[in-house]
């Protein structure tokens, strides 16, 4: 008999989530049955999407949901062996049972030297909403300048990195100098503190007089409403994520589109990476080739202890990461 550790979702979020919004339990495991696996998560993530999404799919008391790379502990499944890591879908819990039909395998050629966390940011979920962001929605084309906003997150660092591999001029923006150093260092060609300028709408004609051909919008609001009277003439906006009011009590007024769309002829697309499941393979192995040959480098913000959870969540919608933030059992 096993005893799993698990955050509860105790109070759906107003506002900011704060620590006392969640619990943490234990739970009993059963034995297991033929066909089934025993799995201990060795990494969870924490992500933005879990601050919307878990009002939309959550009722209180739920196990918070989200994604870890575990280890299988025990099997009486022929297709898993005890040993061999998989990235599942199961929640803020330390141990699960599964029957094998919701786990995913690491990429084939995963290197020893490779931190096996990657497969929760840039060779997993994030990395592949850049790939197939910036490359189908967005359509970027080679000599092409692409704008990237929380440029220093899991996702918004990758779109950069691989519009430089497609041939593109990038300019990034996140919320502090050292972020802003990394963009640079990671080859961004602008890069600037969105907190510090004094008008961002000439922060941003300084860093791309001619303008923007895309824009992977991960903020939304007022940064939007700005950004898309930059756009040239048959610009393309991908929009991934709203960060900047997913804890709004209050919905916020605007951005008003519909004059600089008309007369841009812009296209502006939301998607969910989920919409390419069938093509996940192709874009995991295409980032794990480029991680591999240097070609994209990858930062991660770990806060150690499965205790951490819920500080490791709030830190991370404050900004307080680098790159993808990650919890370490």
């Amino acid at each position: 008999m096993v005893t799993a550790k698990v955050w509860v979702l105790k109070k759906h979020f107003e506002g900011f989530p704060k620590i006392s919004d969640f619990d943490l339990k234990k739970i009993e495991l059963p034995n297991l049955k033929d066909g089934e696996l025993l799995l201990e998560s060795v990494f969870l993530s924490v992500d933005p999407y879990m601050r919307p999404y878990s009002r939309r799919v959550m009722k209180e008391d739920d196990i918070m949901i989200g994604t870890q790379v575990a280890r299988i502990v025990e099997s009486k499944n022929p297709a898993f062996t005890v040993g061999v890591f998989v990235v599942a879908r199961s929640g803020w819990r330390t141990h699960f049972i599964s029957d094998g039909k919701d786990l995913q395998a690491l990429p084939s050629g995963w290197p020893e030297s490779l931190p096996r966390s990657l497969a929760l940011g840039t060779i997993g979920m994030p990395g592949l909403t850049a790939y197939f962001g910036l490359l189908e929605v967005c359509k970027m084309k080679p000599g092409e300048t692409v704008l990237v906003n929380a440029a220093a997150g899991a996702v918004g660092s990758v779109v950069g990195q691989l519009a430089k591999i497609g041939g593109g001029k990038v300019v990034g923006c996140a919320g502090s100098d050292d972020k802003v150093a990394h963009l640079k260092k990671i080859g961004f060609d602008e890069a600037f503190n969105y907190k510090t300028v004094t008008s961002l709408d000439e922060a941003l004609h300084k860093a791309s007089p001619d303008g923007y051909d895309c824009f992977f919008d991960n903020v939304g609001g007022e940064f939007a409403s700005v950004a898309i009277n930059q756009m040239k003439k048959y610009g393309r906006i991908a929009v991934c994520g709203a960060i900047s009011q997913y804890n709004d009590s209050v919905p916020q007024k605007g951005p008003y589109v519909q004059m600089p769309m008309i007369f841009k002829e812009l296209r502006m697309e939301g998607f969910l990476v989920t919409s390419w499941n069938n093509r996940w393979e192709e874009g995991l192995k295409a980032l794990l080739k480029w991680v591999m040959e240097g070609k994209v480098k990858c930062h991660e913000q770990v806060t150690e202890g499965f205790e951490n959870m819920p500080a490791a969540f709030i830190g991370m919608l404050k900004g307080e990461n680098l790159g993808k933030a990650v919890v370490k059992v």
